[in-house]
C-alpha cells in the first residue's frame, strides 16, 4: 500500500483524528502527519443552525413593508425640507469693490465694509493634506494653519440689526460657539500644548488671505482660538460640491428674539475679506429656519421615496408573477 493512503486503517482511526499515531494496536508509522480536525461540533461543522425556508408570502410581504416604509420617510422628509423658510441674500455684487481690494493680499491691513438692506415679509419662527502650495512663505516662514482649504476660510465678520418702527437699531444677538460637531471639537482638532496660544505659534505666520493670526481669530473668547475655533473648524469640513452651505451663526433667542426673528427691516454690515472675483465665486447670506430633519435638503427624501417607489414596483410584479405560475401549477395538478 502507498504511503498515506487509509484503506487499512481501522474504523476508530478513520473517525477520530485523537487516535491516528496514538493508538498501539495499530500499524501506522509515528512519523504519520496528523492532518485531522478535532472532532468537535464547532470544527466538523454540525453547529445548529436556523435555516429558513423562504416563501412567497413573507417575501412579498417583507417586500411592501420595507417599500411603504421608505415612501412615508421619503414623503415625511421632502415635506419637512419644503417646510423650511430661507432668505438668501447674494453681497458678491454689492462688495465687489472689497473683493477687488483683496485680490492683492498685501492689502490685509486695509479695512473694508459694506452694507445692505433687507425687509422679513413675516417672522421666521425657530423649533428647538496637503499644504502645498500654502506651507511656508518665500522666506521660510512656516504657514498656521497651512494649505489651500485653511487659506480660503470663511472669515468675512457679518453683523446683523434690527429696525423695529419706533426705535433706534439692535443688534441681533447671534452665537459664535456650539455650533460645531462635537466630535470635531473635542477629538479631531487639539491646539499644541504651551503656555498660551501665542508662544504655542511663535515662529509661524498667518495664511496669505487672513487678516488675524491662528490664535486671535476670537478676541473675545480666548478658548474659542487657535485650532479649535469653531468657524475654522466647521470651515475644514470640506463639501463635495462647489455650491455650499456653511453655518455661521444661530440666533441668541432672548428678548425680542426670543420666538425668532420678528418681521421688518434688517441690516447687514459685512467685514470683506476674502475675494472671490478671481474664479467668479460668489458668497450669500442665508437666514433659515430648521425642523427635525435639519435645514433644506430634499436629497435624502428623494432618495427614501425612489427606494420606496422601486421596491413596491418590485414587490408588485413578483407578485404577479407569483400569482400567474401558481395558477398555472393548480390547473397542472
Amino acid at each position: 500500500m502507498p504511503y498515506g493512503t487509509t484503506q487499512s486503517l481501522p474504523k476508530d482511526i478513520m473517525s477520530s483524528s485523537c487516535s491516528i499515531g496514538m493508538n498501539a494496536k495499530t500499524t501506522i508509522a509515528p512519523s504519520l502527519p496528523v492532518r485531522c480536525p478535532d472532532n468537535t461540533a464547532l470544527k466538523q461543522q454540525k453547529l445548529p443552525a436556523w435555516k429558513p425556508q423562504l416563501t412567497p408570502a413573507p417575501v412579498l410581504s417583507s417586500f411592501f413593508i420595507i417599500s411603504l416604509f421608505c415612501l412615508a420617510m421619503g414623503i415625511a422628509l421632502i415635506l419637512a425640507a419644503t417646510s423650511v423658510k430661507e432668505i438668501k441674500i447674494n453681497y458678491s455684487e454689492i462688495c465687489s469693490h472689497c473683493s477687488k481690494l483683496r485680490e492683492n493680499s498685501f492689502n490685509w491691513e486695509k479695512e473694508c465694509q459694506c452694507f445692505t438692506n433687507f425687509t422679513l415679509q413675516e417672522n421666521m419662527q425657530i423649533q428647538n493634506s496637503n499644504c502645498a502650495p500654502f506651507a511656508t512663505y518665500e522666506n521660510g516662514t512656516p504657514v498656521a494653519p497651512c494649505g489651500a482649504i485653511a487659506n480660503s476660510m470663511f472669515n468675512d465678520t457679518i453683523q446683523l440689526s434690527y429696525y423695529p418702527a419706533s426705535a433706534v437699531a439692535i443688534q441681533v444677538p447671534l452665537l459664535k460657539q456650539g455650533n460645531a460637531w462635537w466630535t470635531d471639537k473635542n477629538v479631531k482638532f487639539h491646539n499644541p500644548s504651551a503656555h498660551n496660544l501665542s508662544s504655542a505659534f511663535a515662529g509661524t505666520a498667518r495664511p496669505p488671505y487672513w487678516q488675524k493670526p491662528v490664535y486671535l481669530l476670537d478676541e473675545e473668547n480666548e478658548e474659542n482660538n487657535g485650532y479649535t475655533n469653531e468657524d475654522f473648524i466647521i470651515w475644514m469640513r470640506v463639501a463635495a460640491f462647489p455650491t455650499f452651505k456653511n453655518l455661521y451663526r444661530r440666533l441668541s433667542r432672548t428678548k425680542e428674539f426670543a420666538d425668532g426673528l420678528p418681521a421688518g427691516t434688517y441690516g447687514l454690515q459685512i467685514s470683506y475679506n476674502f475675494p472671490v472675483t478671481k474664479f467668479k465665486g460668489e458668497k450669500q447670506v442665508v437666514f433659515s429656519t430648521v425642523t427635525w430633519s435639519g435645514g433644506r435638503n430634499p436629497f435624502l427624501g428623494i432618495a427614501y421615496t425612489v427606494t420606496g417607489a422601486v421596491t413596491l414596483l418590485a414587490s408588485c410584479i413578483i407578485t404577479v408573477i407569483h400569482l400567474k405560475f401558481e395558477k398555472k401549477e393548480n390547473r397542472t395538478k
